[in-house]
């Protein structure tokens, strides 16, 4: 038979493409043809009914479906839920199991959520869980945080000085206390504001700062 005209030495060392173009040549048939119609861009065998059956290398298979029938096409990169899982054989494109994904890292693992939903801990939520508030900005429920007391105001300074000014700024700062679960709390950012203040426009014994500086920018001019 010609299927054993290759010989067994060899079996190991032919490439997976290879071994698929080898195959439809010697067993051609009328439905399987090598990226020979618009639908089989980048097969190595494609079907007239069902589209790619194996891609070239680098590519990966998605296979969608369409009642009882499925269709297979070779992409570069994997759309909106679906990850890549590159192997041996075929590098597949697999569904994320969430149909609110977006995109995942593994079938149940979610790392964004498509546009109405919010992403917690690799799932989506149509609202964020209770003891978390969701961020607008990047749609993800963050651990609420319950703050701590603001300190006293700092004095104020301008330009590192206390005094020679007529206005400064002032600074307080707070800690944040995480509420909720302890174990799966996550590190809350500290806060801090500065409101402008007046300052001590005369120093005693020195010439004031904001004079001196005025006078060399004149004197410079």
């Amino acid at each position: 038979m010609v299927a054993n005209a290759l010989p067994l030495s060899c079996e190991g060392k032919i490439s997976h493409w290879l071994k698929f173009k080898l195959f439809i040549y010697l067993y051609p048939t009328p439905s399987i043809s090598v990226a020979l119609f618009e639908n089989c861009t980048g097969c190595v065998m494609c079907s007239e009914d069902n589209g790619c059956i194996a891609c070239q290398q680098r590519l990966f298979l998605l296979i969608w479906r369409d009642g009882i029938r499925q269709y297979g096409a070779c992409v570069h990169a994997c759309p909106p839920g679906y990850f890549g899982v590159r192997g041996q054989e075929v590098n597949r494109c697999i569904k994320c199991r969430s149909p609110s994904c977006e995109s995942c890292f593994s079938k149940d693992f979610c790392m964004k959520c498509k546009e109405q939903f919010y992403l917690h801990k690799g799932k989506c939520f149509s609202s964020c869980p209770p003891e978390t508030t969701a961020q607008p900005s990047t749609r993800e429920c963050q651990e609420r945080c319950e703050m701590g007391p603001w300190s006293s105001w700092g004095p104020c300074t301008n330009e590192g000085r206390t005094c020679g000014c007529k206005w400064g700024s002032a600074t307080r700062v707070r800690d944040v206390i995480v509420s909720g679960n302890k174990d799966e709390a996550t590190a809350c950012p500290g806060l801090s504001e500065s409101r402008t203040c007046r300052m001590r426009k005369h120093c005693p014994g020195a010439w004031d700062y904001c004079v001196l500086m005025a006078l060399i920018y004149h004197l410079s001019s």
